[in-house]
């Protein structure tokens, strides 16, 4: 049986979760001074080994929290008709797209914490269809306020650093010979799922700023 992540064709997979680029000019960053001010932690922007983890797995937790929060920032006040808001029939609301952060959190707790293939009956049934979006993202994943998904998104996240801290860094460099087609460690496996998030923070970024009335946010 190929790895679920082997039968995802790439390019169709880019091609459904994000809005066409335009450009990079186009994803301003937050400010790192208004950041922290508006992060509840005063040390978000502080890189390092964070205490209660081993410390390369407390590295990687301190860049999770700071994408975190940074998609956090980028998606505070909007409302739901912003959240169920569609640039075009192609594209993803911010809504959908925070379901889907919650739902790569999830799979890869499944695929790296209990080795699973896939994702477990229970959350392939609450998240396969915002692991997916597409057209049935479109259809379902709408009519719901920012307190939802980040509810979501915080339940799923206490879950991946209570795993974490039940781990070390021997585990973290644990290899998998034919993860990506290649060989793969844990470290590499959730920085994906780091590099992930960043990436359709700024997909959110873009969307906000199309919003009817362009109320942006997170620049």
């Amino acid at each position: 049986m190929k790895h679920p992540l082997q039968q995802i064709n790439r390019r169709k997979f880019l091609h459904h979760s994000t809005l066409t680029a335009v450009g990079a000019g186009a994803l301003s960053l937050i400010p790192l001074l208004d950041f922290a001010q508006a992060s509840a932690d005063p040390n978000i922007n502080i890189i390092g080994p964070r205490e209660g983890y081993s410390p390369q797995i407390g590295i990687l937790v301190s860049q999770l929290e700071w994408v975190r929060a940074s998609v956090i920032s980028a998606t505070k006040g909007l409302t739901q008709p912003q959240l169920d808001f569609l640039v075009d029939s192609q594209s993803n609301t911010i809504g959908a797209l925070l379901m889907h952060l919650a739902a790569t959190d999830t799979i890869y707790q499944d695929l790296t914490f209990y080795n699973l293939p896939n994702f477990s009956p229970a959350n392939k049934n609450k998240f396969a269809v915002a692991m997916e979006l597409g057209d049935e993202g479109r259809k379902q994943i709408k009519g719901h306020d920012l307190d939802y998904y980040l509810a979501i998104l915080t339940e799923v996240r206490e879950t991946t650093l209570k795993e974490f801290k039940n781990r070390d860094d021997i585990w973290f460099q644990e290899v998998d010979p034919e993860f990506f087609g290649g060989p793969t460690n844990n470290f590499c496996k959730w920085f994906h799922v780091c590099e992930h998030e960043a990436n359709h923070r700024g997909q959110m970024t873009v969307i906000r700023k199309r919003l009817p009335g362009n109320h942006s946010k997170g620049e």
